[in-house]
């Protein structure tokens, strides 16, 4: 049991320069182009589970969770199990536990597992999130932003190339 522990392999290298330079500009154009659409327009436009949607496309752009099918599809799925749980049973422990479990059910069904979105039901079921609206925006609006923002910081430079693929 204990040599499982151990692992297998070996950790990763540290990543260049440029991959952390990478990271740095694009969370905090990502943050900050939606943190500045929410003030302009006067819009809840940020959660708390987009700073790790920025983590995955700035900081591992070629893993499959960071592609824009997973962060697009998988934060309106997750969303929207996060609110049928709420309208069917209402806030609670148990309603927390179940629609994280279900939202990463229906994100492997739909081929759109996006790590962060797991903690959408979470938002939506501790903050009160009753409002269908809440699909729009923030979920919709904010995902399609960073990923619009990974397309251009993710292509910068010669031999990048992002998303790896789109469905």
């Amino acid at each position: 049991m204990l040599n499982k522990l151990k692992g297998t392999g070996t950790a990763p290298a540290r990543p260049s320069w440029i991959q952390i330079m990478n990271g740095l500009i694009g969370g905090t154009l990502g943050i900050g182009v939606v943190a500045y659409m929410a003030d302009a327009a006067d819009l809840p436009l940020l959660m708390a589970p987009f700073g790790a949607t920025c983590v995955l496309l700035f900081a591992a752009p070629q893993a499959p969770l960071a592609q824009p099918r997973s962060v697009i599809a998988g934060h309106v799925i997750a969303a929207a199990v996060g609110l049928v749980i709420m309208h069917l049973f209402g806030p609670g422990l148990m309603q927390m536990a179940v629609g994280v479990g279900v939202a990463i059910a229906a994100m492997q069904a739909c081929h759109a597992v996006h790590a962060p979105a797991g903690a959408n039901p979470l938002v939506i079921l501790m903050g009160g999130v009753t409002d269908w609206s809440f699909l729009i925006t923030p979920v919709l609006l904010g995902a399609v932003t960073l990923v619009l923002i990974a397309l251009v910081v993710n292509n910068v430079g010669r031999g990048r190339a992002w998303p790896v693929y789109w469905y």
